[in-house]
């Protein structure tokens, strides 16, 4: 039991510390819900992409705004471009893994629209690539990646990057800022 109340410990702290360096980020967490809201209240749409966990919390952000985020209001467009199982292999037989996401990017975005890409290293290929095109198209391009950025640093107009090097640490500040920017988006939401 003290092996495991040892790990929780560590986790627990490191936790706080990742989340506490959060805090720098508050000027372009704002521009991002900023950009969103626009979008969204314009007849815009929120399209979302990432790679094994950040696939997963690409899925949870959309869902915020699918169906609702703490308070029931109306629905808006928000697309996570890797649950689309024909798509995506469809696209890996004919081109490669790299043009899962641009190539949706072109089908699905239109200027105005917001792309937003996670990456805990931001070295992943597929999504760098969404954000080439998002930024062709004239979509809003948000990053949310750790590390240093990797590939993806300076690619994406808004960049919001959680420092360190556990990945499990950096997807816990992701939450956060995906939970902070539904919060920031649905103040306005609520109202229409």
């Amino acid at each position: 039991m003290t092996h495991a109340a040892d790990k929780l410990r560590q986790n627990i702290d490191a936790a706080c510390a990742t989340l506490q360096s959060l805090a720098d980020l508050a000027e372009p967490l704002a521009r991002a819900a900023d950009a969103m809201t626009q979008s969204l209240t314009a007849g815009g749409k929120l399209l979302a992409c990432g790679n094994g966990g950040s696939a997963a919390d690409a899925g949870h952000l959309t869902t915020e705004f699918v169906c609702r985020f703490t308070a029931d209001r109306k629905p808006f467009p928000a697309i996570c471009l890797n649950v689309h199982g024909g798509d995506m292999t469809a696209i890996c037989n004919d081109y490669t893994f790299e043009h899962i996401f641009d190539r949706q990017v072109h089908a699905f975005g239109k200027p105005g629209d917001v792309l937003l890409i996670l990456s805990t290293s931001g070295n992943s290929e597929n999504v760098r690539r969404a954000l080439l095109a998002g930024n062709e198209l004239g979509l809003t391009t948000v990053a949310l990646l750790g590390r240093d950025g990797g590939a993806c640093a300076g690619v994406a107009q808004i960049e919001l990057v959680v420092p360190g090097d556990n990945t499990a640490r950096i997807q816990e500040g992701h939450k956060l800022i995906i939970h902070t920017l539904c919060e920031l988006v649905d103040e306005h939401l609520l109202r229409l």
